[in-house]
């Protein structure tokens, strides 16, 4: 099976599936793969906090155009999962140079498969075609010319969770919310806040992971209850089953300067269950000034793209203020957009994780708020920095400077262009301003916006020196020693009866 996520939470999902029973589980880019019986299938999309959907290969092929594809989609048994009572539809991906549009793959394959039901049951004995709540979803993955036929067991994407009644105006997907918990650590040993919490989904998530709360419970039904092999009876037991939910013992806390965003949230948190754990109050970060005791802070602040304040920077400069004199003890979670805003924190994070929210390229990072200096910190057995201190002894390699040759071939190879431009030597000139090239990493400047991605190197590791091969195969025939006999003589040129150049036309001797 398939368990499809968000970029940068595929480590995540893996442990959930390994700790559910999964075996031979294997994360891949957005996905995680997996095996297991029905019960696994069904405990996936009932208990995975950071799955998007479950998915079930029964078809692979290889396929070079539109038209191996069509035939062999027919070759498949399509009466072990179709009736023609049923509906179904079809989601697919493609990355392939000879499938280029989706949606003609799409048409091709809902081709084949009314075709195979006709040719065996007559004209008008097929399948219905529906694009909404499908009885089967069908998914199709291409790559290159693999081609994989998915049956989706979820339906809706399971960050649907089917609590949320109402929403601010850009709630984090509940999905990411869970990951991000998950990511910190935090599994209710501890309390919770969220000073900033919008709609709550954070809260909600956290509530859920502390009293170890299944998401899939909220929800009306998954796609494999319209499957043939569908086991009403083991889906009922694994519903019902609460012995290993638990009671949090500590606070969750949620708060923010909004009264619609905290009745939303207040609405919300009721949907779900989880009044009794979550204490909601409408309190602008400013008026924060205490908090209980060695606690953890995760909080999704405006980014100045769909929600914004009327001082990003002074808003993101207070939080790293209220960090340093309310909150000390703390771990504090916080995923943000642009780098001018973390900036503003002034505090040194100790953990930075690209993660995509939505379409925006955003950044978690951690901070670690401790009370005196960094090196009473340290003395005490702490560390700020997760799996980069140097061991005791060790000192760091002392970066040489790169030579020319070495330079230029890091510079290609650091994706600065096929060619560098070049002054009187061998470094990289400077290049004009709307002549840089698109491969090259966009240096930050005041003008445009500073994200994540467009971060340039700033030094590069020297690789030793290689003995590099004369391109020029003549080279490889010379005698160094008889070339050294030539130094320091000029060649003679026998005496000339006449000039040496022919005159140009028109041109008389005065």
């Amino acid at each position: 099976m398939v368990a499809k996520t968000f970029q940068g939470l595929e480590e995540v999902l893996a442990e959930e599936l390994r700790n559910l029973g999964a075996l031979n589980v294997e994360p891949g880019k957005r996905m995680v793969s997996f095996e297991g019986d029905l019960e696994m299938l069904y405990k996936a999309n009932m208990c995975c906090r950071t799955a998007l959907r479950i998915l079930k290969p029964i078809y692979k092929f290889i396929a070079t155009d539109t038209d191996t594809l069509y035939e062999m989609i027919k070759e498949f048994d399509w009466s072990t999962v179709l009736s023609p009572e049923k509906t179904f539809s079809i989601d697919t991906v493609a990355f392939s140079d000879e499938f280029t549009h989706s949606r003609f793959v799409t048409y091709r394959v809902k081709d084949a498969i009314v075709d195979w039901f006709t040719d065996r049951l007559g004209e008008g004995k097929r399948p219905g075609v529906r694009l909404q709540d499908a009885d089967v979803m069908i998914n199709v993955h291409i790559a290159g010319d693999r081609v994989t036929l998915s049956l989706d067991s979820s339906g809706e994407s399971l960050h649907k969770r089917g609590w949320r009644v109402a929403q601010t105006e850009a709630p984090i997907n509940e999905v990411l919310a869970a990951g991000i918990i998950l990511m910190s650590g935090w599994r209710g040993d501890k309390p919770f806040i969220d000073p900033m919490c919008g709609s709550g989904t954070f809260l909600i998530e956290a509530a859920m992971i502390a009293a170890n709360i299944y998401p899939g419970i909220y929800r009306r039904g998954f796609a494999f209850e319209a499957w043939p092999d569908f086991d009403q009876e083991l889906l009922d037991k694994l519903y019902n089953d609460d012995s290993q939910e638990r009671t949090p013992e500590f606070p969750i806390i949620g708060a923010d300067m909004s009264p619609k965003a905290i009745e939303i949230a207040t609405r919300n948190v009721k949907s779900a269950g989880m009044a009794k754990y979550i204490n909601l109050e409408v309190k602008p970060l400013s008026q924060w000034t205490e908090a209980p005791a060695d606690g953890i802070i995760v909080t999704n602040p405006p980014y100045g793209e769909r929600i914004s304040a009327d001082d990003m920077e002074g808003l993101y400069e207070l939080i790293g203020n209220k960090l340093k004199t309310v909150f000390t003890g703390y771990h504090a979670w916080i995923i943000g957009y642009r780098i001018e805003h973390f900036n503003a924190i002034h505090l040194s994070p100790s953990v930075k994780i690209p993660l995509l929210n939505g379409s925006l390229e955003c950044e978690l990072r951690e901070y670690v708020i401790f009370e005196g200096d960094y090196k009473a910190y340290r003395q005490a057995g702490n560390k700020l920095h997760r799996g980069d201190e140097q061991p005791a002894g060790d000192k760091p390699e002392k970066k040489r400077r790169l030579t020319d040759r070495e330079w230029t071939g890091e510079a290609r190879r650091k994706g600065f262009g096929g060619k560098v431009a070049r002054t009187g030597g061998d470094r990289p000139e400077r290049r004009a301003k709307g002549d840089r090239d698109e491969r090259r990493p966009r240096r930050f400047d005041d003008k445009a916006p500073r994200r994540f991605d467009d971060k340039a190197p700033r030094h590069f590791d020297a690789p030793a020196p290689v003995e590099v091969e004369p391109e020029n195969p003549l080279a490889l025939r010379r005698n160094p020693k008889a070339l050294s006999m030539l130094k320091g003589k000029t060649p003679s040129l026998p005496a000339s009866d006449g000039p040496i150049m022919r005159p140009r036309r028109g041109w008389k001797k005065k």
